[in-house]
């Protein structure tokens, strides 16, 4: 960051790059802040602009479950299948997630939101999403100077939804439906936003989240990648933790109000 002047980048990864949605957000400079939605034809689009931010939140898991590793690598070996790990109970009594399907992170964010489970990067479609970031992550890095999956470098994994959750906005009804429906909620979810940081948005970029769920995400991200550069989200604590994150990687949700992100 070069005096109060910061941008991050949020990505909404999907599978193919025409899908994905960008969100680049220049912080202080007088303005409080500047988001804009850009459209990398290429994945050497996007990463040069991950590559000239400050921090780029992404929206994709950075690893797949260790235990999920172990059992298929055996597997394609023909040995013995390793038993699973199991993650603590919850509070509530309710099971730990299954370690195959959920990342150590994903059972974390599942009990410190009280929200449904995430998506599996091992069992569901989110795989192939995936894929494409971990072939983006090794094209940031190198073998001898990998992309930490932790958030410590230049690429944070996010949360949108829960990041939501931590900042006290909770939809009246899912923001992700493609029917009109949706709009409305997520003209809530900008306000509150707004408010929440005490910034008016340009009426473009408000009405593209309103429009898309997307680019809604997107600019979530690039708020969370805020959070990250500042130190306001909950990351690795313990031994077990930190292990974890490097292998699997890992969630940040924001434990910084929005008003703080604004310089």
């Amino acid at each position: 960051m070069t005096g109060s002047r910061a941008v991050t980048v949020g990505v909404d990864l999907a599978a193919s790059a025409r899908r994905t949605a960008v969100c680049r957000a220049v912080w202080g400079g007088g303005n409080g802040l500047t988001p804009e939605f850009l459209v990398p034809e290429w994945d050497e689009d996007l990463l040069a602009l991950i590559r000239a931010a400050d921090r780029t939140g992404l929206d994709c898991p950075l690893g797949w479950p260790s235990s999920f590793v172990a059992t298929v690598g055996a597997h394609h070996r023909g040995e013995a299948l390793p038993t699973p790990d199991r993650y603590e109970d919850r509070e509530d009594g309710r099971a730990g997630l299954d370690p195959l399907r959920f990342r150590l992170t994903d059972d974390l964010t599942w009990k410190a939101t009280r929200m449904r489970p995430p998506l599996s990067v091992s069992t569901d479609l989110l795989g192939v999403v995936a894929l494409r970031a971990a072939r983006l992550l090794a094209a940031l890095g190198s073998p001898d100077a990998p992309v930490p999956r932790d958030g410590s470098g230049p690429v944070a994994e996010v949360y949108p939804a829960a990041a939501l959750r931590c900042w006290g906005i909770r939809p009246r009804a899912s923001y992700k439906r493609a029917g009109a429906e949706a709009g409305p909620v997520r003209a809530d979810i900008v306000r509150s936003v707004e408010e929440g940081l005490g910034v008016a948005l340009a009426e473009p970029v408000r009405a593209q989240c309103v429009d898309n769920h997307d680019r809604l995400d997107a600019l979530l991200c690039a708020l969370v990648a805020r959070a990250v550069q500042i130190g306001g989200t909950r990351g690795p604590r313990t031994a077990a933790e930190r292990a974890a994150a490097e292998r699997e990687g890992w969630i940040h949700l924001p434990c910084a109000r929005l008003s703080a992100l604004v310089p």
